[in-house]
């Protein structure tokens, strides 16, 4: 019987979750730690305010969120993977964040009500979700009017050689990092295929007006192999 794409997401990270965070390093050389700095920037997040980061997995974004917030904030991340969650929980712990509260959830249902946060980030996970405009819609009814929806993810590179070049990299090289590095050939065979099939960035923008989102902000990084979409939710 075939999985669904919740099924097989599910089944990767709760495979994987022990290397992810050294796989994440390999696959981007790093660059995924300078574009989420790049985006907290943009986003300049104020002490005292409330974040919620989706799909947070290992919750390395989660962390900068707090650290941001500061002790009179509060960060909640959320995951579906409970192994993630728990190299998270490890991570906070450790750094004594009393102000972080992880939770095992799902990103196209949330358990929050309305208007319930300034901040809703989500860092390569959107991909990985069964239906991206679902979780978009999600992101913008638990924001507060004024907040900030955020999303950081791989995207679609349009220079003609670059793109050649990074769909070969995605395609063939990836997995065999992941059975070098994580003994995971075939789950980092599934991540590159759900970035290959990713929208591009103006079909993103789309999707966050489409969404409720206004004002949209778009940064591609390293020649658009990932970009970063922020959009405000309205006023009244």
């Amino acid at each position: 019987m075939e999985q669904s794409k919740e099924q097989r997401v599910h089944h990767v990270f709760e495979k994987i979750y022990k290397n992810y965070d050294q796989m994440n390093s390999v696959i981007s050389f790093q660059q995924h730690i300078a574009w989420r700095k790049d985006t907290m920037k943009r986003m300049d997040v104020q002490e005292g305010s409330s974040a919620l980061d989706l799909c947070c997995g290992t919750a390395d974004w989660t962390i900068a969120l707090a650290e941001k917030v500061g002790p009179k904030g509060k960060v909640i991340g959320l995951d579906f993977s409970k192994n993630m969650l728990k190299i998270g929980q490890e991570k906070v712990d450790k750094l004594k964040l009393n102000q972080v509260e992880l939770i095992h959830g799902n990103a196209m249902d949330l358990p929050f009500e309305d208007n319930s946060f300034d901040y809703v980030t989500i860092g390569f996970g959107l991909r990985n979700v069964p239906d991206y405009m679902t979780v978009l819609k999600e992101m913008q009814r638990v924001v507060k009017p004024g907040g900030k929806v955020v999303c950081l993810e791989t995207s679609q590179p349009t220079m003609i050689g670059f793109r050649q070049l990074y769909f070969f990299y995605f395609r063939f090289i990836m997995p065999v990092f992941g059975k070098l590095f994580a003994k995971s050939f075939k789950e980092y065979s599934w991540l590159q295929e759900s970035a290959r099939d990713f929208p591009g960035m103006k079909e993103l923008t789309k999707m966050f007006q489409e969404a409720g989102l206004t004002d949209i902000e778009v940064k591609p990084y390293t020649l658009g192999v990932a970009a970063m979409h922020l959009g405000y939710k309205r006023n009244g």
